[in-house]
């Protein structure tokens, strides 16, 4: 999938000065869940038909974001279901040939409705056809609808569309839906909603070390609390806990390893955190194949992109007092990961054999 990065580098990336034309969608697709996935299939297969690319174009920071910022309401902000590049590795796999991000700024803001379309879609994009929600708004004060964007259609030279909203067993499929689903810790739920268990991905940056020195200096502990560390770029996820998890990208066979994670900012930590107070989901694998090692430079994961999919909540955050006390909560945390992942196992177990019966 080709990212644009602002209208300007679209513009002036081509050679013939045109804009190339595309089918096009608008949203902020935070989470790429069923609903999206259903409009992105309609908008691929308008694409072909008109032997053009599709295109989504998407906006970093949230609009909502944006807003929240500029009147200092933080509360305003929507909690962030996916990373930029979670989104961006989503649509890929939803089969969109091009995705321009655009920075939501005073500018972008501002402008009005019909710049928007005249400007963005027919000057900077060449658009052919247009799928947007059934809630669909842009442009300054969300002053811009369904109706204007579909008379400009008329008048420029491309089609519209509306796609309505989509449900699962009854339930309408949203983004909203999926971080109330999240923030209640109803894995499975968020799983219907998604289409795929819910992941977070990115490179394995350094943490403070703290899982190593429980290892080196608690007995008991033994290798057991060493973290893969992953940065969650946004300040409010809409998942946070300790949870069972499935960790991808570190085995040269490709076979997840269980583990258990916890997402958030860590309130047994103090401030001189290396991370700096960011969120993070610090990932515990429960066993490490004996051949990982070999495959890992220097035996580390540094660096390395790995893919965590967060599969059952155990529990919130909790503040211990020392690392004593954290010890022993790392340590049940671990043994309830191991007991989810048993009761899994036998469930799949049973399953198959009745499948066989």
């Amino acid at each position: 999938m080709k990212i644009i990065r602002g209208l300007w580098n679209l513009q002036h990336g081509t050679t013939s000065g045109s804009p190339p034309g595309c089918a096009l969608t608008i949203g902020n697709f935070d989470g790429v869940h069923r609903g999206h996935q259903a409009m992105l299939a309609l908008l691929n297969n308008e694409a072909r038909h008109r032997d053009v690319p599709s295109c989504v174009m998407t906006f970093e920071p949230h609009p909502r974001d944006y807003f929240a910022a500029l009147h200092h309401k933080p509360d305003l902000a929507p909690a962030r279901i996916a990373t930029l590049r979670d989104k961006l590795e989503e649509l890929e796999r939803c089969g969109v040939d091009q995705c321009v991000v655009l920075p939501f700024n005073a500018r972008l803001a501002g402008q009005p409705p019909q710049a928007f379309i005249e400007d963005m879609l027919v000057a900077g994009l060449g658009v052919r056809y247009v799928l947007v929600g059934d809630d669909f708004r842009f442009g300054a004060q969300r002053a811009g609808d369904y109706a204007m964007l579909d008379a400009a259609g008329s008048r420029l030279g491309f089609d519209v569309a509306r796609m309505q909203s989509y449900e699962v067993h009854g339930i309408r499929v949203s983004s909203s839906a999926v971080r109330d689903a999240l923030a209640a810790g109803d894995m499975d739920r968020v799983a219907t909603l998604l289409g795929r268990p819910y992941a977070v991905s990115g490179h394995v940056v350094h943490g403070r070390k703290l899982g190593r020195q429980l290892a080196e200096s608690r007995p008991g502990a033994g290798d057991g609390f060493r973290t893969l560390n992953l940065r969650f770029a946004h300040w409010k996820p809409a998942a946070s806990g300790i949870f069972a998890v499935h960790v991808h990208g570190l085995t040269p066979q490709g076979q997840p390893l269980a583990g258990v994670a916890n997402l958030g900012v860590r309130p047994s930590l103090n401030p001189d955190d290396v991370n700096g107070g960011r969120v993070l989901l610090e990932t515990h694998c429960l066993d490490w194949p004996a051949d990982m090692a070999a495959s890992l430079p220097g035996g580390e994961a540094y660096g390395k992109i790995i893919r965590v999919e967060l599969l059952h909540k155990l529990h919130d955050e909790l503040k211990y007092d020392g690392l004593d006390a954290l010890t022993r909560g790392i340590a049940k945390d671990r043994d309830d990961a191991r007991a989810f992942f048993a009761s899994l196992h036998t469930q799949t177990h049973r399953q198959t054999t009745r499948d066989r019966i």
